[in-house]
């Protein structure tokens, strides 16, 4: 008998494997002229960002082109959002300047078969987070981790452009305090005409910004840089106003070339490879979820780690470095009208058009006006008003953010990078492990007698009520263990002990043995342990472990009623008569004491 295929799980399967089909439906003349206009508008700004980022990461100008082509077209067929572009962006590439320029002297062949080699690892490690369905991992690196490394990362670029700004020769150094300090020794060696290109080109950026924002600024203040180089040259001659420029490009579409697989290099570049795909996925997926947010698209971070490694394992063997999502490129994307991944697939297309045929003017272009790009790039990568908000809302989120930022200026940024994201596990372990604890007791003011945390009301002499916010895990239940017992000691006729379990979400094994130890305990001392209002699935986790039956299970409630009516009948009838806190409607029930 011959069978029908299933059609929707054929469909299913091929999502999976080739997620374009999902919005290739989306396709239609309206869209298409859309996403070219905004492929246009992308691939000329690409342009100046490409040539800047690559300055930044040590490689020749041409590499930060080519890694906005190949990569930007892979990540937007394979990537889950319809608006992010992949491609160079500052961060990625001071990590890997400052994780190669100790191995290799910078825009060396050498250097850039590491970097290479580096993006290569970089993509593998994001396609297997991807397929393994890690996408939701980037939730556990705090923003303020991201915001601190920025600001950290947008002052070592600013450092590293002071020698092209200020005209000076020094040495090659991959740390902040060496960089400054070379600065302020040579500042006195400034080359003006140098200096004036900078601030000429700096201050027209600034101008630009402020004044014409729907202009490109970084092609502008380009352009007005590199015609201020020329006047300078013209008027006071090449050799008294000697300008160093970034020089012609390669008029060519990216070539073919192969990472170096060898132990050395894979030993040498793994930590460096695991904090550049930490802070690559999470700067990626943050991009593409903002852009879903105010889309509505429904986003897959699973999905998009998958495009992004495929996007820098193809991407590697088109000369392109390591690219991840870019927050200037992205946001472009949107403001221009990109309505689908066309946009960047038009954008890397076109960029290959635009370097063919404008690359050799490069040879005009100073670098001191590069330099004073850069300086504006790295002032829009400071955060000022999420830092603000973070240093007067949270001392934890603050110290998590100070500490990144000094790390990220002072030890290798890879380390930075790891060293923010386990503090922020760190301080995130320590919140949970540290659940709140709170005695409750019923309010008389209100007509339901809600149980409430009030240190002016009276408490049961031998009842104590408590609640429980936060997960019961292994790592939580000495805290846990000590609060209770702290209550006992300045309360010991409280033998009885009702815990309100509706702030719980998580109960493990070991949290369900100090619960059956702590209902042994009770028992021991004449009491009892009773739950309420636990929720239905770590009941199921209890009938499945067999501690449910160990604390009992006539002692646990769904009602509060039938809670303080049954515990009630447990209580010592002789305390009952000499007791004056009467807190309880059952003690009603109770002749008054004489």
């Amino acid at each position: 008998m011959q069978t029908v295929p299933d059609t929707q799980a054929q469909k299913g399967w091929q999502a999976m494997v080739f997620p374009f089909l999902k919005w290739w439906p989306m396709l239609n003349g309206a869209t298409l002229r859309a996403d070219l206009l905004a492929g246009i508008t992308g691939a000329v700004v690409a342009l100046p960002q490409g040539v800047a980022f690559a300055t930044i990461a040590g490689m020749p100008p041409e590499y930060g082109l080519y890694a906005g082509m190949v990569p930007a077209i892979v990540a937007a067929l394979f990537g889950s959002s319809w608006l992010l572009v992949s491609g160079p962006t500052t961060a990625a590439s001071l990590v890997l300047f400052t994780s190669l320029s100790m191995h290799a002297v910078p825009g060396s062949p050498e250097y850039v078969q590491l970097a290479l080699t580096m993006t290569v690892m970089v993509g593998l490690l994001q396609l297997v987070m991807g397929l393994a369905r890690f996408g939701a991992l980037v939730n556990f690196i705090s923003h303020s981790v991201v915001v601190g490394f920025t600001a950290g990362a947008a002052i070592l670029i600013a450092a590293s452009q002071f020698k092209h700004f200020l005209g000076l020769t020094l040495p090659r150094t991959s740390h902040f305090h060496e960089t400054a300090l070379n600065v302020l020794v040579h500042w006195q060696e400034s080359n003006p005409s140098v200096v004036a290109v900078g601030v000429i080109t700096l201050a027209s950026g600034i101008l630009v910004r402020r004044f014409l924002p729907k202009l490109p600024y970084m092609i502008v203040s380009m352009l007005v840089g590199s015609i201020a180089a020329l006047a300078l040259s013209r008027l006071l001659g090449p050799a008294a106003a000697p300008i160093p420029s970034v020089g012609a490009l390669p008029a060519s579409l990216p070539p073919l070339s192969a990472p170096s697989f060898t132990l050395e290099n894979i030993q040498m570049l793994s930590p460096a490879a695991l904090a550049t795909t930490l802070f690559a996925l999470t700067e990626a997926v943050s991009i593409a979820r903002s852009l879903a947010d105010r889309t509505g698209q429904s986003l897959d971070a699973s999905q998009e780690f998958i495009g992004q490694g495929l996007s820098n394992i193809v991407g590697s063997f088109f000369s392109g470095y390591v690219a991840t999502g870019s927050f200037n490129r992205s946001g472009l994307n949107y403001q221009a009208g990109a309505r689908t991944p066309m946009a960047a697939i038009f954008a890397g297309g076109l960029l290959m058009l635009l370097v063919i045929l404008v690359a050799p003017l490069a040879t005009y272009l100073p670098n001191a006006a590069m330099a004073g790009i850069l300086f504006l790039v790295a002032w829009g990568l400071i955060d000022f008003h999420h830092i603000g908000k973070v240093l007067r809302t949270s001392r934890t989120e603050s110290v998590i953010l100070t500490a990144t930022f000094l790390a990220t200026l002072f030890l290798e940024l890879e380390f930075a990078i790891l060293s923010g994201v386990m503090l922020s596990l760190v301080v995130y372990l320590n919140r949970t492990s540290h659940p709140r604890i709170l005695p409750r007791v019923p309010d008389p003011r209100l007509p339901e007698r809600p149980f409430t945390t009030d240190p002016g009301l009276a408490e049961c002499p031998q009842l104590k009520i408590v609640r429980i916010d936060g997960s019961l895990y292994f790592g939580a239940i000495n805290h846990a263990r000590e609060q209770l017992r702290e209550m006992q000691l300045q309360n010991p006729g409280q033998k009885h002990l009702l815990i309100v379990a509706s702030g719980m979400n998580f109960i493990d094994m070991a949290g369900a043995e100090f619960l059956a130890q702590l209902a042994a305990e009770k028992k021991a001392e004449g009491g009892r342990l009773y739950l309420y209002d636990i929720k239905e699935g770590i009941c199921s986790h209890f009938k499945l472990t067999g501690y449910l039956l160990d604390i009992g299970t006539d002692y646990i409630y769904e009602s509060k009623a039938e809670a303080i009516a049954e515990i009630f009948t447990h209580l010592d009838r002789e305390i009952c008569l000499r007791c004056r806190a009467r807190i309880f409607l059952e003690c009603r029930t109770v002749p008054p004491p004489s």
